[in-house]
């Protein structure tokens, strides 16, 4: 397909089948399928080959229980292309994985080739039932009419070695297509497509196939890439066969009238009586040790493209229509836990991650907020610093963004080569506001990176995981636009520390909130974590609240302006840090409850709150005894970036780019 500056694109899928742990596809026969797949998106000239892991939860259950699967598929996938990685130059390889139930893993595969536009699929012959047994593929509606053209791999496909190439020719609707795609393999390995026309002994020709054979390639331009060959035998089926057994690979049309009577047989197994024959043939010739037979593809053409683009926006209305059902939000939110939910160990692989931010012309900030941090500001910044900027440069830049801490917290980092920038300072035009959301806001002006990651400095067990487990996710997923921690919160009571039990305010508070009134956000782990990342061009589109409600405006504003896809979580494993007094926490609580209520009031034009709902009555214990100490919290509102004169000035260059796109 070609995108909007004419630039013709060529992008190919491999759908690998994962059905549970019980049915999962072996590494051996994932690597092979991969391999075929490279050495046929480098064949076909693709720019993009997407490898796609669906993960099937039974009917019935939650998607969300895929969580764990989805995440050992990831990793999975990411070994084998990173194995094969220097056969990949000049293509664009990324990695999908999706989970769905049993009975809609058509839709889901579906979905994918629309969202992705895909030319071709490749599907392993594991998607189909094996002879004998019964039942149907879970992909017949794809396999019945394919919204792309397709390709199923047979056992033993090797295409990179296959420099003969055999392709029967009988006029079916697929020649074209499968003269297209063995072309290509054999241009790509020096070989030759032999079109081979079986004529039977008895003399009973047919003129139509004749012709065909006559018509299929003239218009080719490299006609010394095939060559055509005729053949007499008793039978089609025998003359093929006889034929293949001198050729590495062979090129079938599938079944293309797929009539009631016929549908059950080939949906068990589109490996018809042709492809069944030499593969036959070639189990024979591995049980002799004697030579083996040609690996056999399968070829149908996809539906034309007025049908392509019809189904995309039928799928739209579909999608607009499930939104009104009783149970779309909950299963939305399993299907985004499932597949949204990362752990820092999938991208553990520094080199792979420094690789991957380079392919894509991209640049990371860590900024760093900090107020009176000097017990732990040290150790935070050696610990990532040494890691991700000295070693690997995974990290462009590291600031300090300091909010006048009257400690030694500016002197460490200055002592440890950190730049660091005042954020009362910063914009001084825009005035200053008190709170870790103001400095957050403001660190957008002085931090360069397409993606920035900011971490709490008072975290006692600061783990270089911390930041790469946060960046990984979006040098991963084009789709995800923000990534939020999630962690073990040990907190400690007196002497005593306690394994679980922080996050109070989360469970207390954001999380029942999130329930009742954003049930769309019920699957983050922990809302109001401290260490998240974005990529630039979604934080500046985003308001920033001054104070305790910064991370949870961002969650609201993220999902009504981008959508639940758009963010992630990770697993960032333990987090140990200074656990604030029940006081501190209820005013916490009060500041988040008002920013969620204000979202409400915007979203559903009401008027909940006045001002005198910004004052809270906290209960002291003075030398009088008990008394009540009103103090006025309120989150305060910072404009998303982009509205600032500043800003724009600054990224102008970008904006301009960006526009121009």
């Amino acid at each position: 397909m070609a995108n909007e500056t004419g630039e013709v694109r060529y992008r190919v899928l491999l759908a690998l089948d994962e059905a549970g742990e019980a049915n999962q596809l072996n590494r051996a026969e994932m690597e092979r399928l991969y391999r075929a797949a490279l050495g046929m998106a480098l064949a076909q000239k693709a720019t993009s080959l997407t490898v796609l892991g669906l993960v099937h939860v039974a009917e019935g259950q939650s998607l969300s229980g895929g969580a764990t699967s989805a995440q050992v598929q990831r990793a999975l996938l990411d070994e084998i292309i990173n194995t094969n990685k220097d056969k990949t130059v000049g293509l664009e390889v990324k990695t999908v994985v999706r989970v769905s139930s049993d009975t809609e893993v058509a839709t889901e595969l579906n979905d994918v080739i629309l969202e992705n536009q895909i030319d071709l699929l490749l599907l392993g012959s594991s998607w189909f039932n094996e002879m004998g047994e019964t039942g149907r593929s879970p992909i017949e509606e794809v396999f019945r009419r394919p919204l792309c053209d397709l390709a199923i791999i047979g056992p033993g496909v090797n295409i990179g070695d296959s420099k003969s190439i055999l392709l029967p020719a009988r006029g079916g609707p697929f020649a074209e297509l499968a003269l297209r795609l063995a072309a290509g393999v054999a241009e790509q390995n020096n070989g030759q497509v032999t079109l081979l026309r079986v004529v039977r002994e008895n003399g009973d020709d047919d003129d139509f196939e004749d012709a065909a054979f006559s018509d299929l390639g003239r218009g080719f331009n490299q006609k010394d890439l095939i060559q055509r060959r005729r053949v007499m035998a008793t039978s089609i089926q025998e003359g093929i066969v006889q034929e293949a057994r001198n050729h590495d690979l062979i090129f079938l049309g599938a079944t293309a009238n797929i009539t009631p009577a016929r549908a059950e047989a080939i949906f068990q197994n589109p490996f018809g009586p042709v492809a069944r024959a030499v593969l036959a043939t070639k189990d024979a010739a591995e049980e002799k040790q004697a030579a083996v037979g040609p690996g056999v593809i399968i070829v149908r053409a996809g539906a034309p493209k007025d049908f392509y683009f019809a189904r995309l926006q039928r799928r739209k209305q579909q999608n607009q229509a499930r939104v009104s059902s009783d149970d779309y939000i909950s299963n939305l939110v399993d299907k985004w836990f499932a597949e949204n939910t990362f752990d820092s160990e999938e991208f553990a692989d520094i080199e792979r991650l420094v690789h991957s931010k380079k392919s894509q012309g991209l640049t990371i900030s860590l900024g760093l907020p900090a107020l009176n941090e000097e017990a732990t500001i040290g150790e935070v910044i050696n610990n990532v610093k040494t890691l991700l900027y000295d070693k690997y440069p995974l990290l462009d830049e590291i600031v300090l963004i300091d909010s006048r801490s009257t400690d030694r917290t500016v002197e460490i980092a200055k002592e440890l080569g950190i730049p660091y920038f005042i954020h009362q300072e910063i914009l001084p035009n825009q005035g200053a506001r008190r709170g870790k959301g103001e400095a957050l806001w403001k660190s957008q002006f002085v931090l360069k990176g397409d993606i920035i990651v900011w971490i709490d400095t008072d975290i006692k067990n600061a783990d270089p995981r911390f930041v790469y487990g946060l960046a990984g996710p979006l040098l991963k997923e084009p789709r995800i636009q923000y990534v939020k921690g999630y962690y073990r919160r040990p907190i400690q009571v007196a002497d005593k520390v306690y394994q679980t039990g922080g996050g109070r305010v989360t469970e207390l508070t954001v999380r029942p909130l999130f329930n009742l009134f954003f049930p769309e956000l019920s699957g983050l782990i922990q809302p109001l974590a401290g260490e998240y990342a974005g990529r630039r061009g979604c934080l500046e589109q985003l308001p920033f609240f001054t104070g305790y409600g910064v991370e949870t405006g961002h969650l609201i504003d993220l999902l009504e302006r981008f959508g639940l896809q758009a963010i992630g979580q990770v697993n960032l494993r333990e987090r140990v840090h200074r656990n604030q007094e029940l006081e501190a926490l209820s005013q916490m609580a009060f500041a988040i409850t008002q920013v969620i209520i204000n979202r409400l009031e915007e979203r559903e034009k009401l008027h909940l709150t006045q001002e005198i709902n910004r004052s809270m009555k906290l209960i002291q214990l003075g030398p009088q005894g008990l008394q009540l100490d009103v103090r006025h919290i309120e989150d305060r509102e910072r404009p998303p970036m982009l509205e600032i004169p500043e800003y724009r000035h600054q990224h102008r260059k970008r904006l301009v780019s960006l526009s121009n796109s």
